[in-house]
């Protein structure tokens, strides 16, 4: 490829590999330092890749969601108490792959009375919090607009259903910086952790979207971000070593004494979230 100056292709190939596993260490350090090289050698052609692939991608997505949305008619088509099926798989069981795939299917389906029976469930009725999520990203979805107050234990927050993130490149810029952190840190000192801890925090966030630690967390002072990725990576650490060593942890997010409140608080919430059946794998 390079002999050829097929420099986009060598590019994507060597991305593909990086993503694979089972290799020995030394080649993904090749592979890592020669793509780098690429991409500073021939930026022109880093470019033009990345759009080739963003448009692939895209494609892919629209084929596989016509795909997905025919399905959905068709089985309308079959059974005209179809969409009151899936809501009330969605209301009435327990979070699961199930009530996922759902809601997914909802998204599909036109008319407004499922967006009416969807948003007067998230109002009246204590929802599972990861389940408030998934369907107000339905909602979107569906086009619905306006402000929504979920009903949430003490805390009954507002939130805007155009503004609910699809993807975790759609949330706010902190709460991707809070996972920045944890990843410089875990790579110096506990590489396997960073995995789990995204894991977590992704879920994390999804229940506490829109409430009163989430809009917090939006300040985006260093301080408030540096708690929680200590926090996070306090949390997974010892779930992973079956040891605290909040001491040395504070350290490396250079949490001080003044600020230990606030990072136990961050902490106990993360655990609380961790210990309870909110957590579906």
């Amino acid at each position: 490829m390079l002999e050829s100056e097929r420099y986009g292709e060598a590019m994507a190939l060597l991305r593909f590999l990086l993503q694979a596993q089972g290799q020995e260490e030394r080649h993904y350090e090749e592979w890592r330092s020669l793509l780098e090289w690429l991409e500073a050698a021939f930026p022109e052609a880093a470019l033009n890749a990345e759009i080739e692939r963003d448009a692939a991608e895209e494609e892919q997505a629209l084929e596989e969601d016509d795909m997905a949305r025919s399905l959905v008619r068709s089985k309308v088509q079959e059974d005209a108490d179809y969409p009151d099926k899936l809501l009330r798989k969605v209301m009435g069981e327990p979070l699961s792959e199930n009530t996922v795939l759902a809601l997914e299917q909802l998204s599909y389906l036109e008319g407004n009375v499922i967006d009416r029976k969807l948003m007067n469930w998230l109002e009246e009725e204590n929802v599972h919090p990861l389940l408030q999520f998934r369907t107000l990203q339905t909602l979107r979805r569906r086009g619905a607009q306006g402000m929504i107050r979920l009903k949430r234990g003490l805390e009954n927050p507002l939130v805007e259903i155009e503004s609910v993130p699809l993807k975790n490149e759609d949330f706010p810029q902190q709460i991707n910086l809070v996972m920045e952190r944890v990843a410089e840190q875990a790579e110096v000192h506990e590489p396997t952790l960073y995995y789990f801890a995204q894991e977590l925090w992704g879920q994390f966030i999804m229940a506490m979207y829109g409430g009163a630690e989430y809009r917090k967390l939006l300040e985006g002072e260093d301080d408030v971000l540096d708690i929680w990725a200590g926090a996070l990576h306090q949390m997974v650490s010892e779930s992973l070593n079956g040891t605290r060593q909040e001491e040395e942890t504070r350290a490396m997010y250079g949490i001080t004494d003044t600020m230990r409140f606030r990072f136990e608080g961050a902490y106990r919430s993360l655990r609380t979230f961790a210990n309870s059946s909110l957590l579906e794998k």
